[in-house]
């Protein structure tokens, strides 16, 4: 068994192996009980798992200048963050030490433990965020290396109401901001509608994907003017003087059910100060200055293609 030293105490009885994720031995197993003593509270490292959820012993990671990258720990310890009191059982740090992302509970899904179950484990935290106090049950918080709240992952069942630049909005999934406590993003619960450059459009996501809040389909920038939606709600003609025009709308989808209903696919909408892009693509990108809009509301549920042109 090996030692290693980090800026909050020494690691006794670690075993390094090559990791399968880049084939490095940037991490480590705990084979013995040690307390690492940070500013956030004394922290126990996992190196044995006894219940159910939590069946495999996890390495801990490290920078490649040595510092602590993450941690799974013994048993759900109270941290002290920059949030507030937040109970976790997987921890991250940046790499000057300061804390980066806080999982309260870590477990290990299968066909025997679920994302129900973890949920059922959970609890409602008070959470301090730069739009307020929170409280809800999450799945995981970041944090900039400058102790603001970064992004916060609600379970699938939550939601929050939050002061944000379209004023006290109903949301789910995620809640993110800019190192100077601005709302950067979030997921609206409801179809919202938002004034953009090129007119109202109703923003919502029916399928947002991914597991985490850090980037959600409604996005602002640091002022607090729209940079990105989704809408499932309206398609937009753009006019290109002397080229004809192109219509973007949303797309359909077969249902993963299998049955004879469709599902309708949110179209990407982005914004520049000079520019609007469709779709994500940079070839449906057009000038404010130079094209035409016209936003109307689309018929549900149309199989066309996302986009067509005339002219």
């Amino acid at each position: 068994m090996d030692s290693i030293t980090t800026i909050y105490g020494e690691l006794r009885g670690v075993e390094f192996r090559q990791l399968f994720s880049n084939k490095k031995a940037d991490g480590c197993l705990v084979c013995s009980k040690n307390v690492l003593e940070t500013p956030y509270g004394s922290l126990v490292p996992l190196y044995e798992a006894e219940d159910m959820g939590r069946r495999t012993v996890k390495p801990a990671y490290f920078y490649k200048d040595g510092s602590i990258k993450s941690l799974a720990l013994q048993s759900r310890t109270l941290l002290r963050t920059p949030a507030g009191r937040i109970p976790a059982e997987l921890v991250t740090f940046h790499s000057n030490g300061s804390l980066k992302r806080v999982f309260p509970l870590d477990g290990s899904l299968s066909g025997f433990w679920s994302w129900k179950n973890e949920y059922e484990l959970s609890e409602e935290l008070d959470i301090e965020t730069p739009a307020g106090t929170i409280r809800t049950k999450i799945i995981g918080m970041q944090f900039h290396e400058n102790g603001v709240v970064k992004s916060l992952t609600f379970w699938p069942s939550e939601t929050v109401s939050v002061m944000t630049p379209l004023g006290k909005t109903e949301i789910r999934k995620g809640l993110a901001f800019y190192d100077n406590g601005a709302v950067r993003s979030f997921e609206p619960r409801f179809k919202t509608d938002v004034e953009t450059p090129i007119g109202l459009i109703s923003a919502y996501d029916n399928e947002p994907n991914g597991i985490h809040g850090d980037i959600n389909s409604l996005q602002f920038s640091r002022d607090g003017t729209v940079e990105a939606l989704s809408t499932v709600d309206h398609e937009v003609e753009v006019t290109v003087p002397g080229k004809g025009s192109c219509v973007f709308r949303p797309g359909v989808k077969n249902n993963v059910c299998g049955d004879e209903r469709k599902v309708s696919v949110p179209m990407k909408i982005r914004f520049t100060r000079e520019a609007v892009m469709f779709h994500d693509n940079p070839e449906y990108s057009f000038e404010f200055g130079s094209c035409g809009f016209t936003v109307r509301k689309t018929e549900a549920q149309r199989e066309e293609p996302a986009y067509s042109c005339a002219g």
